[in-house]
């Protein structure tokens, strides 16, 4: 088990590696396993990247982040320039199902809005306006339709586990409630934590994942 101040050393080692993230701009605080991220980076996408760098080290339980996103000059743009961006991104995405998704903009934050059939599809859309300029968070509001019944989907979620797991995966639970999943229990890690929520977000009829699970090393 590591300590605080290990884990802290370790966040930071990962923050300078991750090439898209400078990390000088980026303040690391840990407490019982959990890491506050705090600062300022120059653009949404660095954000992303600097949560995710965090999540990939070995021990760390929650994160917190209390980073804000402050455009430079050549950064900014006015909320008409990105809705006309992000509309284009959405037409040429090969995976985001055409007139689906629907933008908003307003004060640099995107909304996308509107209804896929796949999991895959409903994660491509903000995948792909990530990196727009301008661009200072995204509330992903895209649904999912329903194609199946509860009792299909939760065969579905179990058996892709049971093939995928990188341990005993009976120690994550699933529950299903309409077309909401619910994951409960204990993962190995948090690579095995996010195959359990892909495996649920995979299955089709699902319309929101709840991610109840705990990591125990």
């Amino acid at each position: 088990m590591k300590t605080d101040a290990a884990l802290q050393l370790h966040v930071i080692a990962e923050l300078n590696w991750e090439p898209s993230v400078n990390a000088a701009n980026v303040g690391v605080e840990v407490k019982d396993g959990i890491v506050t991220l705090a600062g300022h980076v120059d653009t949404y996408a660095e954000k992303r990247d600097a949560e995710r760098a965090a999540q990939r080290v070995s021990g760390v339980k929650a994160i917190a982040v209390e980073m804000d996103v402050k455009l430079s000059g050549s950064n900014q743009r006015t909320d008409a320039h990105i809705a006309r961006s992000a509309t284009n991104v959405l037409e040429w995405a090969s995976s985001v199902p055409e007139d689906s998704v629907k933008v908003k903009v307003e004060g640099g934050w995107l909304t996308l809005s509107g209804e896929v059939e796949w999991a895959y599809q409903r994660q491509a859309a903000p995948d792909g306006v990530r990196h727009l300029m301008g661009v200072t968070g995204i509330s992903d509001q895209i649904l999912i339709k329903p194609k199946v019944s509860s009792a299909a989907v939760r065969t579905d979620i179990e058996a892709a586990l049971k093939r995928r797991a990188q341990k005993d995966s009976r120690q994550i639970s699933v529950s299903v409630e309409g077309h909401q999943v619910t994951l409960g229990g204990s993962a190995h890690s948090w690579s095995e934590k996010d195959l359990a929520t892909h495996s649920a977000w995979g299955t089709p009829g699902v319309r929101n994942v709840v991610d109840k699970m705990t990591v125990s090393y």
